[in-house]
């Protein structure tokens, strides 16, 4: 495997200091961190959160993911000058995360306003290794003489969610005048909060404590010679019981705590780094080729979904900005099933699998949801925390025309989430073949996501019509039959019934509603020139010139000049909607269809979302338009990493990972499933020489590594396979030349 690469801050800008507090969040998966510096700044958001602790701080308001006491801040003194990057002299700087070991490193080479130079180097971690460990080792060498240096840290309770204070204080305590103890419960007493801390320094150092105001600390003060570093090395663990308080606690928390400062920073930071490894063995998607910044994009997003994926929890899932911000409340959307599954489904089913019990374990809030609106089955909330019922706020904007705050219909109408699950359940079972896992909770989440579909569906003259939804497109609200939802819906209702007989189910009154559904729900189909109408109104509305509101996308910046009233009576297209559909379900379509839409379509949208660029390049990667697919997949990486200063602040853009991991594995490699086979079919950009990945299919870890020419196969088992439409058979290593997927040649 090549060294994987790293991510770079190469000065510092305090305009950026929140979008790479989150390009450089470190986390595990149940503890993330956001990359804020250890002194303070004003305009920089902390944040530490952990999977699944939600809360609501007050009436009115929804479930968030709670910001946790902050571990990280530093107040630090050199020679008495408060030691700040906005005052004195930046002499050097850098700050860089390593993505294969996750550590998070900073250089500072920094002239007092006294005009004495230090140099200021820092490292922090998050332990893939222990779940509840974060590290922090910070080193302070004055360069020009002796100096005394201050430093405290600790627990800082302080920290709330944008102002809203979700922890009550339960006790501070210091025990063997080494480990710092904080406990907290959350104000509806649902949940308990342990954070630990204990800061190693030398025995000439001097320290006391503190407990005020809601934050405990540790203070140290050294006198070093020129050229003597000051270390303190901060061990800090964190815990918590979601499901109820728990009294018994506070024990085994010290005693993870102990067992992590005997270890040590560096034999911790070495268990973690190995662990990284073996994961990355499994999950890593090369490229060569003439841009670096290809397999930069990659491992950043390899990299974060490690971070944000809850692998020990299956009452968690993934949010929509990971656990790296407070954006969206940590809400979980529908980004999940269908931009974040997908990942692990090929690299580690077992997640998969977790990830969609989640859904089938709040089932009962589906259809509590699904009643209140007077439907039958599981109706999905569109924002969902840990107790699966509905979390999205009730106002969004401000109309610009009224001045009236905005209600979010998304929760009333973008009922297509509902499809998205089942489509994901359906995928699951193809890729793994896990029978057990479909008898029972994938029969129960096909069988209550069609029963939705069934009573939601409305005859009208002699059909059954999908009225006042919400497609994919969020500039479109309240329309007919659009077409996304109509489709979607469609096939949930067939996978329920092809699920029941496969496990020989006697039909019922449930199977004949399911025929009937199926024989008689419209579904749009293409027009003359092959476009299919994104709903009943669509066609009839007028267009408007997009061009400069394309040229800012990400910002809605159509809403300054437009109400979402007149939004939705215009030809606008907030993201991927019609060829959403295309890409969902591509088996459905031939590639002239695929064609025709993209390039309706296209034109027609902002891609104010970020799930709208990746899914346009997927559509034309299988429409054999490679440079138009590159330039989406680009597109689609740089809403992260691009050089826009506030286009992270509030967290990472979740699905824009795993849209990065689709665009090469489904994209580029073309990899698809046709009548239960996998199907390769690539594309590769011009300046793309090899992509190797490895990919899970049916109980097999298979390895592809894909030329120009070749399609490379290996394979622990003979694996039947669709190779530009060519039946053919993989054993052990053999190499398919693209031209001739007929003939086989074995590898040497």
């Amino acid at each position: 495997m090549n060294p994987l690469t790293t991510l770079v801050e190469a000065r510092f800008d305090p305009h950026c200091h929140n979008k790479y507090a989150t390009l450089m969040a470190t986390g595990n998966g149940a503890l993330g961190v956001r990359a804020t510096h250890e002194e303070p700044y004003t305009t920089q958001t902390r944040g530490m959160f952990l999977a699944g602790l939600y809360h609501g701080a007050g009436e009115g308001e929804t479930n968030e993911l709670v910001n946790l006491p902050d571990l990280v801040g530093m107040d630090i003194e050199l020679n008495g000058d408060i030691f700040s990057l906005l005052s004195g002299e930046i002499l050097a700087y850098r700050r860089e995360l390593h993505f294969e070991s996750g550590a998070l490193t900073r250089e500072v080479l920094w002239r007092s306003p006294q005009g004495q130079r230090f140099a200021i180097n820092s490292a922090r971690f998050v332990s893939a290794a222990r779940l509840g460990f974060l590290g922090l080792r910070l080193a302070i060498t004055p360069l020009d003489g002796t100096a005394t240096i201050r430093v405290a840290t600790g627990i800082d309770a302080t920290q709330t969610n944008s102002g809203r204070q979700h922890l009550a204080e339960r006790e501070l305590r210091v025990f063997e005048n080494s480990y710092l103890q904080g406990r907290y419960r959350t104000l509806d007493n649902v949940s308990d909060v342990i954070l630990g801390c204990a800061c190693r320094v030398s025995p000439q150092a001097q320290v006391s404590f503190s407990a005020k105001n809601r934050r405990l600390l540790q203070h140290t003060q050294q006198t070093v010679g020129k050229g003597e570093p000051f270390t303190l090395e901060k061990c800090a663990w964190v815990c918590a019981s979601l499901d109820g308080p728990d009294d018994n606690a506070v024990a085994p928390a010290l005693t993870a705590l102990r067992a992590c400062v005997s270890a040590g920073f560096d034999a911790l930071l070495a268990e973690s780094l190995q662990a990284r490894r073996n994961w990355w063995l499994h999950a890593r998607v090369e490229v060569q080729g003439t841009c670096s910044q290809d397999q930069q994009a990659l491992d950043f997003a390899l990299y974060h979904l490690h971070a944000m994926t809850p692998r020990h929890d299956e009452r968690s899932s993934i949010a929509a900005k990971g656990l790296t911000g407070e954006g969206y409340k940590g809400h979980v959307f529908w980004d999940t099933e269908v931009f974040l599954l997908p990942f692990q489904l090929h690299t580690a089913p077992q997640i998969a699998r977790q990830l969609l019990r989640y859904r089938w374990l709040n089932l009962a809030g589906a259809k509590r949801k699904a009643a209140r609106g007077g439907w039958q089955g599981a109706l999905f909330p569109w924002e969902s925390a840990r107790s699966g019922d509905e979390e999205t706020p009730a106002f969004a904007a401000i109309n610009i025309r009224t001045g009236e705050r905005q209600k979010v219909a998304s929760a009333e109408a973008e009922h297509h989430l509902v499809a998205d699950i089942a489509w994901a359940v359906a995928a699951y079972g193809q890729a793994t073949g896990d029978e057990v896992f479909m008898a029972r909770e994938g029969r129960a989440l096909l069988e209550e996501t069609a029963r939705f579909w069934l009573s939601r569906a409305q005859a009208v003259n002699g059909r059954l019509e999908l009225l006042n939804v919400i497609g994919p497109d969020e500039y479109t609200e309240h329309i007919n039959n659009n077409a996304y939802t109509s489709y979607l819906a469609h096939d949930n209702v067939r996978l329920a019934c092809e699920l029941r007989r496969h496990l020989c189910v006697p039909d019922d009154d449930f199977t004949a509603q399911c025929e009937d559904f199926l024989a008689r729900l419209y579904l749009p189909a293409p027009r003359a020139d092959g476009v299919i109408p994104q709903d009943d109104t669509f066609f009839s509305k007028p267009d408007i010139d997009l061009t400069r509101y394309r040229e800012h996308a990400g910002n809605q910046s159509v809403l300054l000049d437009y109400s979402r009233a007149e939004v939705n009576d215009m030809q606008i297209l907030k993201q991927a909607d019609v060829v959403m559909l295309l890409y969902m379900l591509p088996w459905r379509f031939d590639t002239g269809t695929l064609a025709a839409n993209l390039d309706y379509y296209e034109p027609r949208t902002i891609h104010d979302s970020s799930l709208s660029k990746a899914i346009h390049g997927i559509v034309a990667a299988r429409c054999g338009r490679c440079d138009d697919a590159y330039r989406f997949w680009r597109a689609g990486c740089e809403i992260d990493l691009g050089n826009a200063p506030h286009s992270s602040d509030d967290g990472i853009h979740a699905a824009a990972t795993g849209a990065i991991w689709l665009g090469a594995v489904q994209g580029f490699a073309g990899i698809s499933v046709k009548q239960g086979l996998l199907c390769v079919t690539p594309s590769l950009p011009p300046h793309w020489q090899r992509l190797a990945f490895p990919f899970c299919w049916q109980g097999s870890t298979l390895r592809f590594v894909i030329t120009q020419d070749t399609v490379t196969v290996v394979c622990d088992r003979p694996v039947t396979l669709l190779i530009n439409d060519v039946v053919v058979v993989a054993k052990g290593e053999t190499a398919f030349v693209l031209s001739d997927p007929a003939v086989r040649k074995e590898a040497q």
